[in-house]
């Protein structure tokens, strides 16, 4: 088996590690360097770049915005992208709820929520775990209850990473409380400015705040925000944790670590 990269690979390689030397931000690289995290603003600086070059959702189908790379130029954008000193994308919108929403959604929800992923313009975040549903998650306990044009949501989500900077959240919630815990879970995209949210830090051991609790107080949801039927919620959430797991490898992150440690020897 030959493992060597093709001539239009290489080319594609000089193509992208010459566009990275270009457009990295030095601070970007000086935060890399020190083992540090992007702020939000540099986070969000950095994936509008990505895609403004249609770079943002590498792995989506074109027809939604993918740019059509194979899994090879995939892993050669991502290496470029770690040695470079950039960060990878934030894996909320691209990884996780874009493909649950272009598969699952509907032509209206793919037209409203799509071109604000592929663009790095709208920010999300995870509501799943709660104080006592955690690794057995289907005993969550918020609640949305069906009103006439809207879900009123109550209850609380936790370890929510980047809740502070979310302009959405896809949220799991109970729709039937009487249904098996499974059957009565629902997948919503609740906007993280409608009123009744609270978010309340949790700071690591190191001082820095990834994570959150948030509250939910009678916060209005449109049932449009609705993703698959109610009941779906548990199917969504398996298809969704598939695409999560690619993103926990983090192959080109560690070749750059490696090669930083190299560096210090």
């Amino acid at each position: 088996m030959n493992l060597e990269f093709t001539q239009e690979e290489l080319d594609f390689q000089k193509s992208i590690r010459a566009w990275m030397r270009e457009n990295v931000p030095e601070e970007l690289e000086r935060v890399s360097a020190l083992g540090n995290m992007p702020t939000k603003s540099q986070q969000q600086q950095w994936e509008r770049s990505l895609g403004k070059q249609g770079w943002l959702a590498l792995t989506w189908p074109e027809q939604y915005g993918g740019p059509g790379w194979t899994a090879t130029q995939r892993y050669i954008f991502d290496i470029e992208r770690a040695m470079a000193g950039a960060p990878p994308t934030s894996p909320f919108g691209v990884a996780m709820v874009g493909p649950v929403i272009y598969t699952f959604g509907s032509p209206e929800q793919k037209e409203r929520w799509l071109p604000g992923i592929t663009s790095g313009e709208t920010l999300w975040c995870q509501g799943y775990s709660e104080p006592n549903a955690g690794s057995d998650l289907a005993s969550l306990k918020t609640r949305a209850e069906r009103k006439q044009d809207h879900y009123l949501v109550n209850g609380q989500k936790i370890w929510t990473t980047q809740a502070h900077w979310a302009d959405m959240m896809f949220c799991l919630v109970r729709t039937d409380p009487e249904a098996k815990k499974q059957q009565g879970i629902s997948f919503l995209l609740i906007d993280m400015k409608t009123p009744g949210i609270e978010i309340r830090p949790i700071y690591s051991i190191d001082g820095h705040h990834h994570l959150n609790e948030v509250y939910f107080t009678d916060v209005e949801v449109p049932l449009e925000n609705l993703v698959g039927q109610e009941g779906m919620g548990w199917t969504i959430a398996k298809f969704l944790l598939t695409h999560e797991r690619t993103t926990i490898a983090g192959v080109a992150d560690s070749y750059y670590a490696l090669a930083r440690m190299k560096q210090a020897i």
